[in-house]
């Protein structure tokens, strides 16, 4: 038995990246030999093992076959006579392809280490078409090491395998998944390139693919490209460090824009809703989670509305956070205002600009909380018993008069001006 540390573990180790998981590939051994030292069976498809220890996970050395389309369809052959190099040669990139023995040895034998010192991402055989994710997992590769490049011929190879069908057998669970993972990257933006590049992002986001040539408003986007736009957002996200469904959102946030009739351009009226229906028909689609879809189906309603939050009437801003339900989920409302201050700095020249609208927005929220909701209800049902007589609720009253004081509160925080919010006045108001 001989045992390897395999993949990401090797190729961050060689870049000087912190090494998260290690995945390790056993040669030589059998299922029996694993659990006789206490490994934990946990493979499905093929022999997997937990150390009893580290958790870890050991994989016997193992071929596969193609025996049907997509990235379930493979046959696994994992025994005692299977090399290394077998192992290796069905990897996906040379720069995952490598592995260390137990003295510290690098075994390279598709020139991974080379790929890492020039910055290419190359696929390993030709046995790379036979699986779809691998389509997926470059672009990702692509986000995560932004300076890399990806070889010519395994670009043409991914483009082949988009006109052969195969990302069509893609499952959705897998996809959101990868998907997922490359939001969560610095540069984000580099995984949906590379999709649009091989041509896949057609064939599994054509709601967003079809963003890249619509032109908008230059005084307000001077990127003027909705695609290019987008792309911009989600790397701002990045920036911000913000968490997945405030990513997601500001991947989302313009599809409407992609829609928009030819004859009304650059002007994208009412692009607001037709988002909301395409974000959630992707939803569907990828069975996103459903803290994503909510976060990203609010951004998408109310970013222009939380952009010009200074012309807005008080009653207008008590709807926003309303229908935000701000007062019950602060939190995911600060999700919300970092997605729209994504989509505000991601434009061309707006990088570095400072997003006022989002301390005026807290203010708002602060004002309306300070609201006691409870005297009110009280007083109001005192009010009913006063001049009826009687002792009951009224619940219509009671949330028109809670309306009423909290369309107060806003008022009067709008009349103290700028010096009670901590913001500049003047804000920008981002407009589309």
């Amino acid at each position: 038995m001989k045992i390897y540390a395999v993949g990401g573990a090797v190729r961050d180790e060689l870049l000087g990246l912190p090494v998260k998981d290690r995945d390790w590939v056993v040669v030589g051994a059998t299922p029996q030999d694993m659990l006789a030292r206490s490994f934990v069976a946990v493979g499905r498809d093929f022999p997997v093992f937990l150390h009893p220890q580290s958790h870890e996970e050991y994989a016997l050395a193992r071929t596969e076959r193609k025996t049907a389309p997509g990235y379930a369809g493979f046959a696994f052959h994992a025994a005692p006579g299977v090399t290394l190099e077998q192992d290796l040669v069905r990897r996906d990139l040379t720069i995952n392809a490598m592995a260390k023995d137990e003295a510290g040895m690098i075994i390279d034998p598709h020139d991974g280490r080379a790929d890492l010192a020039a910055r290419v991402l190359r696929h390993v055989s030709p046995a790379f078409a036979e699986d779809p994710v691998r389509i997926l997992r470059v672009a990702r590769f692509a986000a995560r090491f932004a300076d890399f490049s990806i070889a010519a011929e395994t670009m043409e190879l991914m483009r082949g395998m988009v006109a052969a069908g195969e990302v069509d057998a893609l499952v959705s669970e897998r996809v959101w998944q990868e998907l997922a993972c490359g939001l969560m990257e610095d540069r984000p933006s580099r995984m949906f390139e590379v999709l649009r590049e091989c041509g896949a992002l057609l064939r599994l986001l054509p709601e967003l693919d079809a963003l890249w040539g619509v032109p908008q408003r230059a005084d307000y986007h001077p990127e003027v490209d909705t695609g290019v736009h987008v792309m911009m957002v989600i790397d701002m996200a990045g920036r911000l460090a913000a968490a997945l469904p405030a990513r997601f959102a500001a991947l989302t946030h313009d599809l409407g824009k992609g829609v928009t009739p030819a004859d009304i351009l650059p002007r994208h009226y009412g692009h607001e809703a037709k988002s909301v229906a395409l974000m959630e028909a992707i939803c569907e689609r990828l069975r996103v989670p459903a803290d994503c879809r909510d976060v990203a189906r609010l951004v998408a309603r109310f970013h222009s509305d939380i952009h010009r939050v200074e012309q807005l009437r008080p009653e207008t801003r008590l709807t926003v956070l309303e229908r935000c339900d701000a007062l019950r989920r602060p939190d995911r409302f600060e999700l919300i205002l970092l997605a729209c201050e994504a989509d505000y700095r991601g434009r061309l020249g707006w990088e570095e600009r400072d997003y006022p609208q989002a301390a005026l927005w807290r203010a708002a929220l602060a004002a309306v909380r300070a609201v006691d909701a409870g005297a009110i209800a009280r007083d109001t049902s005192a009010r009913v018993a006063a001049a009826e007589g009687e002792t009951r609720a009224d619940p219509e009253a009671i949330a028109r008069n809670i309306s009423a004081a909290r369309v107060t509160a806003l008022r009067e925080l709008k009349a103290a001006g700028p010096v009670a919010t901590g913001a500049p006045s003047g804000a920008a108001t981002g407009r589309q």
